[in-house]
């Protein structure tokens, strides 16, 4: 079992790392789209995000306190998913149908990340193939 949790955890993340070397590489771009979206602060807040997304990726492909790193992509998805992703403020029928994908997508992936939360506490220090145990203890 902990090698396929292992996989899982390496694919979960590759969006989240993929989209952190955007963010860090690609910020002026990046930050342009954020302030077409009305994100105050557009540059910076990419830089924070990829930053974010960054650390929640390495925490839970290496299982560094990998419920923390799941915790993080709770905290960026979600907001991601109304604040950029507001499918309801377009009128283009083809941007309101891309918009719902990438909204959806989002509140998917914090979904699972609520699950990752949940299921790192659970399982505690029994899960192999980390380098911490999780570091909240919800019961």
């Amino acid at each position: 079992m902990d090698v396929l949790v292992l996989i899982g955890r390496v694919l979960f993340v590759l969006v989240f790392l993929g989209g952190a070397v955007a963010h860090l590489t690609k910020t002026q771009a990046m930050g342009a789209y954020a302030a077409s979206r009305g994100i105050p602060a557009p540059v910076p807040a990419t830089i924070a995000s990829g930053l974010v997304m960054l650390a929640a990726g390495v925490s839970i492909a290496f299982g560094i306190w990998a419920d923390l790193g799941a915790l993080l992509i709770a905290v960026f998805a979600f907001p991601t998913a109304v604040l950029m992703h507001g499918f309801w403020r377009e009128t283009n029928d083809e941007a309101r149908q891309t918009e719902q994908t990438h909204f959806l997508k989002d509140t998917a992936l914090g979904g699972a990340a609520l699950m990752l939360i949940a299921f790192f506490s659970y399982v505690g220090d029994d899960l192999g193939l980390t380098i911490t145990g999780p570091l909240f203890g919800i019961s």
